[in-house]
């Protein structure tokens, strides 16, 4: 989708800015190395504490492309995905993962180059009743989710863009870069920020 890739054009943080300071996800979610990005639809997943078959079920019914994103009820202290998850869920052409939770193998992972996002690592195993929900709304934080939202994530953090915002965030994240980029050709110039915002006479240099 060409909207995709214009979006992936913006840092996470800009995309967030352009929503009105919406849409970001609990900044302890991060991915688990810093050179890490994603941009794709939402695949959304809802686990029980400590249980990870939902998650084993989504990325194998997930659609290329898409971001497996899961609210694993709160409870962290568990390793809820690995290497081996990663390795299939990039076989079948997942984006990558957002977890509201820990996983583990994270060096392996790193390696083989696919996307995780997490609260940190567990070395701690998971169970498997599989009860939850797949591609339902979630929340994680204050952010409902729906699935087919488009998940960015960074170094800085994620954000997630309502599917029927998509357009409109595009088109202010554009703005706000232009903006920026005024600024940066003023600040080159000498220029303080202060100075650049009016600040310097709204509140005292």
């Amino acid at each position: 989708m060409e909207l995709l890739k214009e979006l992936s054009k913006f840092s996470a943080a800009t995309i967030c800015e352009a929503l009105g300071n919406k849409g970001n996800l609990p900044s302890a979610i991060k991915p688990i190395a810093a050179s890490m990005k994603v941009c794709g639809p939402a695949y959304t997943v809802q686990t029980m504490p400590r249980d990870n078959v939902l998650l084993h079920r989504a990325y194998a019914y997930a659609k290329p492309g898409d971001v497996l994103i899961a609210n694993c009820s709160g409870f962290y202290e568990a390793g809820y995905w690995g290497d081996l998850m990663s390795l299939g869920a990039k076989t079948k052409a997942i984006n990558g993962l957002v977890i509201d939770a820990c996983v583990r193998d994270a060096d392996d992972i790193e390696a083989l180059g696919f996307p995780v996002f997490s609260r940190g690592l567990c070395i701690r195993g998971t169970s498997n009743h599989g009860d939850g929900t797949l591609n339902e709304p979630i929340i994680i934080g204050d952010v409902l989710i729906h699935p087919g939202d488009i998940v960015v994530g960074d170094r800085d953090g994620v954000v997630v863009v309502p599917f029927n915002k998509l357009e409109e965030t595009i088109e202010k994240a554009a703005a706000r870069e232009a903006k920026e980029e005024r600024t940066r050709v003023e600040l080159r110039k000498g220029r303080t920020s202060l100075q650049i915002y009016g600040w310097d006479e709204k509140f005292g240099y």
